[in-house]
């Protein structure tokens, strides 16, 4: 009997008929509706959500940009539809040690070559120089490992279809960034002049000659 009234099915096997029985249908029934609709706004909250889906590389790159060398990785937008106005935030974390003697992770902003995007439909190569105010500067892979240090990647936008702001994050370790190498180009022209991605390549690397 509670089921039905609370399920709003209404079989009509059994009927309230003391006062006591009333409120408790009542109280059931209100139960039933609260819980329905919240259940169903829930579920369509969840779904209708919609997801960044952008790939990221599965390793970073440290090699020389037009002569000067700089931490390179690659992201894709895996979405049907087009990302608007993504912007990509980058941050160096690492241990050190205060003057105090106090161990601490502190973190440092690397700055891209272009860390905004109009419309991010393929895929997008982030650059950050290594210049000589760069916190990367100087820094080797075994130094990194002692520092446990982590370079965080994070990427927000715009959807196109759901306007509704989407995240994506990254972290690359010590272990995954190669020095000395390119990534291999993942970009192909078809016979109409479309480009398109090959998903196939999109981690690969190769040594630099």
């Amino acid at each position: 009997f509670s089921v039905q009234t609370m399920a709003t099915i209404g079989y009509g096997k059994m009927v309230p008929e003391s006062l006591v029985a009333n409120i408790m249908v009542s109280v059931e029934a209100l139960t039933g509706l609260v819980g329905l609709a919240m259940v169903t706004g829930l579920v369509f909250a969840k779904f209708s959500r919609p997801t960044a889906r952008v790939r990221f590389s599965r390793v970073a790159i440290v090699s020389n940009r037009d002569g000067i060398p700089s931490f390179q990785f690659r992201m894709a937008n895996m979405r049907a539809n087009r990302i608007v106005d993504a912007s990509a935030h980058v941050v160096f974390a690492r241990q050190e040690q205060t003057l105090e003697g106090e161990e601490m992770r502190r973190f440092y902003d690397l700055k891209l070559q272009r860390d905004r995007s109009a419309l991010f439909i393929y895929s997008w190569t982030a650059i950050h120089p290594i210049s000589d105010d760069s916190p990367l500067n100087g820094v080797t892979k075994e130094a990194m490992e002692s520092a446990r240090a982590e370079i965080i990647v994070s990427v927000t936008g715009l959807d196109e279809t759901f306007a509704q702001t989407i995240h994506a994050r990254h972290s690359y370790k010590p272990r995954d960034i190669l020095w000395g190498r390119r990534f291999v180009d993942i970009l192909e022209r078809g016979p109409d002049g479309t480009l398109s991605i090959d998903y196939t390549h999109f981690d690969d690397v190769a040594p630099i000659p």
